[in-house]
């Protein structure tokens, strides 16, 4: 009988959408990479002027990967803030501050969980001009 059909065609869809919603509010994280987004949405111009910066005077810094140092060499002294993010656990993320004489910054990265990270370094040169570089890394 088709009316038999269409009715458990509608309790199966009607329980599949509860199972959903119970899922949804027993769920601890959401879905936002930044929890306050908004006040980030604010200060975008800021960041956008450094990210471009970057490209302007040439002071992309450069990466060296091994087993168990990330090196960050700046193109001057450097100020700034590095921060290690991974989309699968909040928890593991870090940041790091870090104010360099040489240029150079070596983090150890022994720890950290290999695999897929985004790296984002916001920095200030000696003259007060401000980067921000982010990129995806690849921790061996």
């Amino acid at each position: 009988n088709w009316g038999t059909k269409i009715t458990i065609g509608m309790l199966s869809f009607m329980t599949f959408i509860v199972v959903l919603g119970i899922l949804m509010i027993r769920s601890d994280s959401d879905s936002l990479v930044e929890s306050n987004y908004y006040e980030k949405g604010l200060t975008y111009d800021n960041e956008y002027a450094a990210k471009t910066q970057v490209g302007k005077d040439q002071a992309s810094p450069i990466l060296h990967i091994d087993a168990t140092t990330l090196s960050i060499n700046f193109k001057t002294p450097a100020k700034g803030r590095v921060r290690l993010t991974r989309n699968d656990s909040k928890a593991s993320d870090t940041t790091v501050q870090f104010l360099t004489k040489t240029g150079k910054l070596n983090l150890n990265i022994a720890k950290l969980t290999k695999g897929q990270w985004h790296l984002i370094t916001s920095w200030q040169n000696p003259e007060g001009i401000n980067y921000l570089k982010d990129e995806e890394v690849y921790l061996p």
